[in-house]
C-alpha cells in the first residue's frame, strides 16, 4: 500500500553513504522491497534469510497491508475478516517464520454452520471420513437447501470440475457461472452452495469469476484432500499476527524497515537501481515491487512489465465491506456462521480478538460488495441489522451498543474471465527488478495464500538471478 507518508516522520536517509560509493559497490548484494503487505513481508524474510541485505519500504505507518488492525476506543478492530484453509501451505509457513503459529485456530475437521433467515435451526456442512470428494457426501445428502435432484447434479459437476485444467488459457476465459449451468447447476444450487464458498474466496459471484480461478479454489480446497478446506482464523488482532511480528523478525535478521516512507520512483543506476523517496535516495542491486497494480505500473520502467499500457486498469479491483456490531449479550455460539438466501454472507465472532469483556462483537463480511461500498453507514444499518436478526433470532432482544463499517474499495483484483493474461510473473523484462503481490501470476485468487506464494516466487527469482550473476562475475 502506498499512501502519502505523513503519519510518521521519515527515518534518517542513508542516501549520503550510497552516493559516496561507486554504483556497483553501493548496490552489491542489496535488495529493496517496496511494499509491506504480506507479499512484501514474505519476500523480505526469504531474502534476508538467504543472507541478503534488505531494506523494506512501506508508505503506511504499519506493516501488514490489507491485514491490519486499529483501535476504536478500547476495541481492537481488524479492517477485514480474514480466514485461511489447511491447504494454504505458503501462508502457514509464513506464520511459522513469524513465530505466531500459536496465535491461530485451525479446525480439526471442516464444519461450517449455515443459517437461513427466519429459522433458528443450523444446517452443518461437515467433512466425513471418505476420500475427496466423497468426504462431503453425508452432509450434502442432508443439505436441506438443495433439492434431491440438485444434490445429485452437484456431485456430477464436482467430478467434472476436478478434471478442469486451471492452467489452460481457454479455461481462464470462461465464466464459472456459465460452466456451472452447462453442467446442470440450477440458480438455487449456485446461490446456496457454489457461491457460499466462491464469493468469499474469489471476491466475485460465479457469473463474474474466471473458471480457472474457481477451479483452483475448489480443486485445492474441496476436491482433492479431505482435510484441505479445514478453516483457520486468527485468535489475536491481525496486527499482532502479521505486521508487528514481521517488523520484529526482520529487525532480528538485520533488515531495515522504513514505514511511513513513500517510494516516489525507481530507476536504473548502472547495474543496480536507484530508489527515491521524499527523504532522499538509495541504491540497490535488486528491487522487488510488492505494491498494488496501479502503483506497480507507475513505478516500473516502461516495458519492464510485459503487458500493454493501462494493464492495471484492465485488471481492476473488487471491494469488500465489513459491518461491525457490538451487542450487550451473546447471540452466536460458534466462531463464525455462513448465511444463505440473505445479503449477510458470513458472520464472525470477534469478541475475543477485540478485547471485549462483556456482550458480543460480531462482524459481517460482505465480499463482491459493489452494490454496498458507497452506501452510508446509516443505510447499511437499516438494511443489514434486520438481516442479522433474521439469521440470529437470539439477537432480536439484544441492544446494539455500537455499529460501524470498514470498507476496502480495492480489496482484491477483479477475478474476471481473462484475468490470467493481465497477471505478470515475478520476473520482469528488467534485470534486477521483480514483482510480488496476490495479483501476480500465482494461479490463486487474491488471498493471503496468494500473497505468500507471490513473495516466495519473487524472492526465489531474485536469489536465482543473484547466484547466476555472482557465478558470471557481474556486480549485483
Amino acid at each position: 500500500m502506498n499512501e502519502p507518508a505523513d503519519a510518521l516522520p521519515p527515518p534518517e536517509a542513508a542516501s549520503g553513504t550510497a552516493d559516496a560509493l561507486p554504483p556497483a559497490e553501493a548496490a552489491s548484494g542489496t535488495v529493496a522491497v517496496v511494499g509491506g503487505g504480506l507479499a512484501g513481508i514474505a519476500t523480505a524474510l526469504r531474502c534476508v534469510d538467504a543472507g541478503r541485505s534488505v531494506t523494506l519500504y512501506e508508505a503506511r505507518p504499519h506493516l501488514g497491508g490489507l491485514t491490519h488492525s486499529f483501535t476504536r476506543g478500547e476495541l481492537h478492530v481488524d479492517n477485514g475478516q480474514h480466514v485461511f484453509l489447511r491447504c494454504c501451505t505458503a501462508y502457514l509457513a509464513l506464520l511459522d517464520r513469524l513465530g505466531v503459529a500459536d496465535r491461530v485456530a485451525l479446525q480439526p475437521r471442516l464444519a461450517i454452520p449455515i443459517r437461513t433467515p427466519g429459522s433458528a435451526a443450523t444446517t452443518w456442512l461437515r467433512r466425513g471420513d471418505l476420500p475427496a470428494p466423497l468426504h462431503l457426501a453425508a452432509s450434502l445428502l442432508r443439505y436441506e437447501h438443495l433439492r434431491p435432484l440438485d444434490r445429485a447434479r452437484f456431485a456430477l459437476a464436482a467430478l467434472a470440475l476436478k478434471r478442469v485444467d486451471p492452467a489452460d488459457d481457454r479455461t481462464d476465459r470462461q465464466s464459472f457461472g456459465e460452466w456451472l449451468r452447462r453442467h446442470g447447476q440450477s440458480a438455487a444450487a449456485i446461490e446456496v452452495l457454489w457461491d457460499l464458498v466462491g464469493v468469499a474466496t474469489l471476491n466475485a459471484g460465479a457469473d463474474d469469476a474466471s473458471l480457472s480461478l474457481a477451479a483452483t479454489v475448489f480443486q485445492e480446497g474441496l476436491l482433492t484432500d479431505p482435510a484441505a478446506a479445514d478453516i483457520g482464523w486468527s485468535l489475536v488482532p491481525l496486527s499482532e499476527l502479521h505486521g508487528d511480528p514481521a517488523r520484529a523478525r526482520l529487525a532480528e535478521a538485520g533488515a531495515e524497515v522504513r514505514t511511513g516512507v513513500k517510494v516516489r520512483s525507481i530507476e536504473r543506476c548502472g547495474r543496480g537501481w536507484r530508489v527515491r523517496t521524499d527523504s532522499g535516495e538509495d541504491r540497490f542491486g535488486q528491487v522487488v515491487l510488492a505494491t498494488p497494480p496501479p502503483v506497480t505500473e507507475r513505478l516500473a520502467p516502461d516495458g519492464a512489465v510485459r503487458l500493454p499500457p493501462g494493464w492495471s486498469g484492465g485488471l481492476g479491483s473488487s471491494p469488500i465491506v465489513n459491518v461491525h456490531v457490538v451487542l450487550d449479550r451473546r447471540v452466536l455460539d460458534e466462531p463464525f456462521a455462513a448465511g444463505v438466501r440473505t445479503p449477510v454472507q458470513w458472520v464472525f465472532d470477534r469478541t475475543r480478538q477485540s478485547g471485549l469483556d462483556s456482550g458480543q462483537y460480531l462482524a459481517m463480511s460482505l465480499s463482491a460488495a459493489d452494490g454496498l461500498i458507497d452506501l452510508p453507514t446509516a443505510a447499511l444499518r437499516e438494511r443489514l441489522l434486520p438481516e442479522l436478526t433474521g439469521l440470529l433470532p437470539e439477537a432480536r432482544q439484544a441492544e446494539v451498543l455500537d455499529f460501524f463499517v470498514t470498507r476496502e474499495r480495492h480489496a482484491t483484483f477483479r477475478p474476471s474471465p481473462g484475468t490470467a493474461s493481465l497477471r505478470p510473473p515475478a520476473a520482469t523484462a528488467e534485470r534486477g527488478l521483480f514483482l510480488a503481490g496476490a495479483w501476480t501470476a500465482t494461479g490463486w485468487p487474491a488471498t493471503m495464500e496468494g500473497a505468500a506464494r507471490s513473495g516466495a516466487a519473487a524472492a526465489n527469482a531474485l536469489l536465482e538471478e543473484h547466484i547466476h550473476d555472482v557465478k558470471e562475475g557481474v556486480g549485483a
